[in-house]
């Protein structure tokens, strides 16, 4: 390819001249390939410089990312670990209130804890399952022992503990000579002497079973507790329940008086269990208010 030359003028207005030039082509084309070389090197060096500028911008990103996540997965180990410590307490409480409840085994399975580091998702969904399932022992053990408490409960509150009038022992349980014919005869109860119209207090919870107005025992009452066992109360002047009534501990179910069979004013006492009459003595534990 010939060398052509080319001559550049410089010039001001028509007339007056300022500069000429004149250069090769070969040195025009080098010029313009600097030219173009030195664009292309400063559009590469700005889109590297906005790449990684990009790329750092990107990096940091992920850096606060990847912290967040840690710090709540930190976060959410260390709630599992307080979870799996009142786990742990709520079995230790349900089995000592097992011992107080009388429930001899509570059906929980394996107790194994569970610790350590926990950086996979299998070990976190492991130790999930794990809390649900012991979870769900101890609300099973709790039911059986709400269960066992309410029925405890009732039986307590059903049994005869109590004197239903305070006043004096004057005749015991079994055989004596009868006060009236004075012929050897069997005592179902036992006798307190008390000033008439003092309160005769029920001494369980239960249910009026009979009521009577005449008869060897006068005005009486019959208070179903459940589990086979009933109280009577006997020789009232007045009977204050009706049948069918339920009634707490302590509520009062007539007045002590002198009717029916009986020589003074007094409170016929029996205990029965499955219609048979026992001792009372061994429920007459505390002389309650009247």
């Amino acid at each position: 390819m010939p060398n052509r030359r080319h001559t550049f003028v410089l010039m001001r207005g028509e007339e007056r001249e300022l500069g000429r030039w004149e250069v090769s082509g070969r040195r025009i084309a080098a010029s313009l390939g600097a030219i173009a070389a030195i664009a292309g090197l400063a559009a590469l060096s700005g889109w590297l410089w906005l790449s990684v500028r990009s790329d750092r911008l990107e990096l940091t990103s992920l850096r606060q990312e990847n912290q967040e996540i840690r710090s709540a997965n930190e976060s959410f180990e260390e709630r599992l670990s307080k979870l799996q410590e009142r786990l742990a307490d709520s079995e230790e409480r349900t089995r000592r209130l097992a011992i107080v409840a009388g429930v001899e085994s509570l059906d929980g399975g394996s107790r194994s804890g569970l610790g350590g580091e926990l950086r996979a998702s299998a070990g976190l969904d492991r130790s999930l399952g794990s809390l649900e399932r012991r979870a769900g022992e101890v609300s099973s053990s709790l039911d059986r022992l709400e269960s066992r408490v309410a029925e405890n409960f009732l039986l307590l509150s059903s049994t005869p503990s109590t004197w239903p009038v305070g006043g004096m022992l004057s005749s015991g349980f079994g055989w004596r000579r009868d006060p009236l014919t004075g012929q050897r005869a069997f005592h179902d109860g036992v006798d307190v002497s008390a000033a008439p119209g003092r309160p005769v207090q029920v001494t369980a919870s239960g249910i009026i079973a009979k009521v009577l107005q005449y008869g060897g025992l006068g005005r009486a009452v019959y208070v179903a507790h459940g589990y086979g066992v009933t109280t009577v109360y006997g020789h009232m002047s007045r009977v204050l329940v009706k049948p069918g009534q339920r009634i707490d501990r302590g509520a009062t179910v007539g007045l002590v008086g002198n009717t029916g069979r009986s020589t003074g004013y007094h409170l016929h006492y029996e205990v029965q269990l499955e219609g048979k009459a026992v001792n009372p003595l061994p429920y007459m534990l505390s002389r309650g208010r009247s």
